[in-house]
């Protein structure tokens, strides 16, 4: 298949591409700079000059493609254009300038999948999106079992904003595009990663200390790179139209289990703080670390013969790639 990739120099994204081609797939992906043009063609992968904002360049691929897997993410106001950058950073109070970024990303991603949709209507080809498991829960309260496949948005989850935009790919169902969604787990991990653990692993090198919230017994899944790329691959090759596929591999692991490996391997105290204090120690986030969100995969894998092979969480975090100085 011809497969156009959002999001393909990223830490997931890169892992996909990879995957895609090794497996016989051509690959085209949204390049935002010539440096990241010059990185995606040095490992086979076509460059396409563009960006999220760019809506006929997201449509021009799209109508190219075979398939489009969508990754891309605005996660920094930097990536955003200049006047909705100034509204974000000065449009309100300081506290607020997350919330105000969130929202203009969210409705870049909602506008990106609408593209690619109308580009892919009536053609029955694959469309692949991705959210968080996060979304799955309501934040500070207990589990009672694991989130599945079927289970729909909690509106007081901390991932929401995102996963909003599933509404919009399970409409694109109905309208001849073969949408799928992957949520993944919070924890994406392995060599390289950039996303909350590192973000925790910084944070507690700063304070000299490391916590967790309350009890600690509040879960995260998780999920390796090179399993969720083969995850991507399959939702690609087999999903069916309008399928919500989960990419987990370790079910829920306590919070407190992630928080006494980082502390012995930087060798720094680990402590309970209050639910209130959370945001003191981990500040936008501390929504997330407090969260419970243990997620099956269990149809997922029953479905596209997914079976995750590589290390999970703890064994990486056990390892020196964490925390070798960069």
């Amino acid at each position: 298949m011809r497969v156009f990739v959002t999001g393909a120099t990223g830490f997931i994204g890169s892992a996909v591409t990879e995957e895609l081609i090794a497996a016989g797939h051509s690959v085209t992906a949204l390049a935002r700079s010539e440096a990241a043009a010059k990185k995606l063609s040095a490992r086979g992968v076509q460059p396409k000059l563009g960006s999220l904002s760019d809506m006929e360049s997201l449509r021009d691929a799209a109508a190219a493609a075979d398939g489009v897997i969508h990754l891309a993410f605005m996660h920094g106001p930097s990536q955003i254009p200049f006047m909705q950058r100034m509204g974000v950073i000065f449009g309100g109070l300081p506290g607020g300038i997350a919330a105000r970024f969130m929202k203009v990303a969210a409705e870049a991603d909602r506008r990106a999948i609408e593209t690619f949709g109308a580009a892919l209507q009536g053609s029955g080809r694959p469309l692949v999106t991705t959210f968080g498991t996060m979304g799955l829960s309501h934040v500070g309260f207990r589990a009672a079992k694991p989130a599945t496949e079927d289970d729909e948005l909690d509106p007081l989850s901390a991932g929401l904003a995102r996963a909003r935009t599933e509404e919009n790919v399970e409409a694109l169902a109905s309208l001849g595009v073969r949408a799928t969604m992957v949520r993944l787990a919070p924890s994406v991990h392995g060599d390289g990663d950039t996303g909350l653990i590192p973000q925790l692993i910084s944070i507690a090198r700063k304070r000299g200390r490391f916590a967790y919230v309350g009890d600690g017994q509040n879960r995260w899944p998780a999920v390796h790179r090179r399993d969720a790329a083969k995850l991507f691959r399959l939702a690609l090759e087999k999903g069916i139209a309008g399928a919500r596929y989960h990419g987990v591999a370790d079910e829920g692991i306590a919070f407190r289990s992630i928080a006494e490996v980082i502390g012995r391997q930087l060798n720094i105290p680990v402590e309970s703080v209050s639910p209130n204090d959370a945001a003191k120690n981990f500040s936008w986030f501390g929504d997330f670390v407090s969260t419970d969100n243990p997620s099956s995969s269990d149809r997922t894998r029953q479905e596209l013969g997914w079976e995750p092979t590589e290390p999970g969480l703890l064994a990486d975090l056990s390892g020196p790639g964490y925390f070798v100085s960069k």
